[in-house]
């Protein structure tokens, strides 16, 4: 016959309390982590390249365009209007608050009231000009609240403005 262990001696058990605590322990602290370390980005909506018809452009009228060219020294060079024939500018700003922000809330406000329509702000970065530069723009578009920007190429009449009041310097 079998033998049955009818004694009243039990068998030896591990106590896993202590890993269990662990275990939430460590949960926790990589959950805390993870939601601390998320990117801070920017979303840029940047129109796709038709490359079926390379000169399909968007018409839009020169009292609701401001362009910002963004030179060296960390100076900005604005116009109201159309390059060949700016309604007002060129002219030649600092970033931030007592800089080029003042003149982009007044010039939303004017043309809202003009035209009843957003203003257009277009950015056009120089190879002079640095990341940050770019980057300070975009936060400022960001704290004014600005409806419609985008970032443009800048072109060759416009790098000569940029020369010819010194903000295309190495």
């Amino acid at each position: 016959m079998a033998e049955l262990n009818t004694g009243g001696k039990q068998q030896p058990r591990v106590d896993l309390t202590a890993m269990v605590d662990l275990a939430f322990l460590l949960i926790t602290f990589f959950m805390l982590t993870t939601s601390i370390n998320k990117p801070n980005a920017m979303d840029v909506a940047m129109p796709d390249k038709n490359e079926d018809n390379p000169e399909d452009r968007l018409e839009v009228a020169d009292n609701r365009t401001l362009t910002l060219l963004l030179g060296s020294n960390n100076k900005i060079e604005w116009y109201h209007g159309d390059y060949s024939n700016p309604l007002e500018g060129p002219e030649i700003v600092d970033y931030g608050k007592d800089g080029v922000r003042p003149i982009l809330i007044k010039k939303m406000e004017q043309v809202r009231q003009q035209t009843g329509k957003d203003l257009i702000i277009v950015v056009r970065p120089s190879d002079k000009s640095t990341h940050r530069n770019l980057v300070d723009i975009l936060d400022e578009m960001n704290i004014i609240k600005a409806p419609i920007y985008m970032i443009g190429t800048i072109s060759d009449a416009e790098i000569e403005v940029l020369q010819r009041d010194n903000l295309y310097n190495d």
